[in-house]
């Protein structure tokens, strides 16, 4: 099962750095699978410094300003207990994890990561169609380099009348936040 949430690492400087995910889970819940590119950040710190944090979180703002980098003031973290690490303190579960193996023989990098320590910090209050929304536009975000422009566009329209017919303010915010993302990435392009 995939999960969607953020990872924090550790920077060469001891910084948190904060990247949504979406990580494999075992069925035993004790291993997790991610798969960075190669080119990424979370790739470079993890392979320097092999332990982190992913997070389950229903703020989307978070999920969508992390897809694209630019998450601005950290939210509020806490160090980890048993990894080196931050935790984001308003998310709703934490799982602290070890790298066990590293392997870069495809395109993605497949980390098969140990988990040490998982823990409820509040209740997840679900998502709606707004918030399953929003997180479709922050992963098709991380793609806008790789789909098809066209591709992009339609699945942001059709998101967007999700987001209007059933958002918060929270929601809202987040789905303009991408669209502005995409108009930004769409002028950098051309010619």
């Amino acid at each position: 099962m995939i999960l969607e949430g953020i990872v924090t690492t550790t920077t060469p400087d001891g910084t948190p750095h904060l990247a949504p995910m979406g990580p494999r889970i075992n069925e035993a819940g004790r291993r997790l699978l991610l798969r960075p590119f190669p080119s990424s950040k979370t790739f470079r710190y993890l392979k320097r410094f092999p332990t982190g944090v992913f997070h389950l979180t229903d703020d989307v703002l978070l999920l969508a300003r992390a897809a694209v980098g630019k998450i601005g003031q950290l939210p509020a973290l806490r160090p980890a207990l048993t990894v080196p690490g931050s935790i984001i303190v308003d998310a709703c579960r934490i799982i602290e994890f070890r790298v066990l193996t590293i392997d870069e023989h495809e395109p993605r990098i497949a980390m098969d990561c140990e988990i040490v320590r998982t823990e409820s910090l509040r209740d997840f209050i679900g998502f709606n169609r707004a918030k399953n929304a929003v997180l479709e536009a922050a992963i098709l975000a991380t793609r806008f380099s790789i789909l098809d422009p066209s591709e992009i566009s339609n699945e942001f329209r059709k998101l967007r009348i999700i987001v209007d017919k059933t958002a918060g303010e929270r929601e809202l915010e987040a789905m303009a936040f991408l669209e502005n993302e995409w108009s930004l990435y769409q002028g950098n392009q051309r010619p």
